[in-house]
């Protein structure tokens, strides 16, 4: 790695934050611009830019390799490093509904989950766990059992390293604490395998997508637009997430919509 990649890896990953997946997304980014124009990046210009993001066609891909380039030129400005300023405009992408679920289709997905085994009740609590939280599956994988305090969740390896509380309901706890009476391994972190080891993302992925047949971030969904249909205010909505912004939020604003339209459908004699 360039002496000038080493200081822009240092850039994001303390003075802007970044986690440790982020960093290394965009360096790989760097990489994938620098082989394809075979060019030192400090000499390329706008039009090399466009033709190695012409190759995507995704725009949320191409939106998350103009994310990379865009800092990387900032940082060199910033520097120093490059006399113009290189900055292009992110593609429109359209604004999709997010998927998610109803308690209802969560709690009858768990209902056939046999809880007189430790797996069972580990798989029960880890479902209600992530619709209760609204933690990513990397945050909820992290959490130690001195993260859970009075029904309170620290979550400490928050996206950006950005650490935030969140407040747990019973039946999510009472699930987890029948969990860990159960099991008797020891180890300091919550989610384990058969083994006793920390449950990987994969393995988490096939829980959830066996009960419920979705992706463990679709619980994450679930719980926003469970909070915005019961009509919580959206900044709590934000801080509950961890959103760094509040326009990653509003995208939820759309099912409270949806919601007050099927309101309107079912109770108003006028429709």
């Amino acid at each position: 790695m360039s002496d000038l990649l080493i200081a822009f890896k240092e850039y994001i990953a303390v003075t802007k934050a970044l986690d440790a997946l982020t960093v290394s997304s965009y360096l790989s980014d760097l990489g994938q611009l620098e082989a394809y124009t075979n060019k030192s990046l400090t000499t390329l210009d706008t039009g090399d830019i466009l033709a190695f993001l012409a190759t995507f066609e995704n725009k949320r891909t191409l939106n998350r390799k103009l994310s990379s380039i865009n800092t990387f030129f900032h940082f060199c400005h910033l520097q120093n490093f490059t006399h113009e300023k290189i900055r292009i405009p992110m593609a429109k992408v359209p604004k999709n509904l997010p998927k998610y679920l109803s308690p209802e289709e969560i709690m009858e997905g768990i209902s056939i989950i046999d809880k007189s085994k430790v797996m069972g009740l580990r798989d029960y609590a880890l479902i209600l766990f992530l619709y209760a939280s609204g933690c990513r599956i990397s945050e909820a994988l992290s959490v130690q059992r001195s993260d859970i305090l009075e029904g309170w969740l620290k979550i400490r390896f928050a996206k950006g390293e950005k650490e935030r509380v969140v407040p747990l309901a019973p039946v999510a706890i009472e699930a987890l604490e029948a969990y860990l009476q159960a099991q008797d391994m020891n180890s300091s972190y919550i989610w384990l395998n058969y083994r006793g080891e920390p449950l990987s993302r994969i393995s988490a992925y096939k829980i959830v997508k066996k009960y419920l047949g979705v992706s463990p971030h679709v619980l994450r969904h679930s719980f926003a637009s469970s909070l915005i249909i019961g009509g919580a205010d959206l900044r709590v909505v934000q801080d509950l997430l961890g959103h760094a912004s509040l326009e990653t939020t509003q995208i939820y604003t759309h099912i409270q919509k949806q919601n007050l339209q099927e309101t309107m459908r079912s109770y108003h004699p006028l429709s």
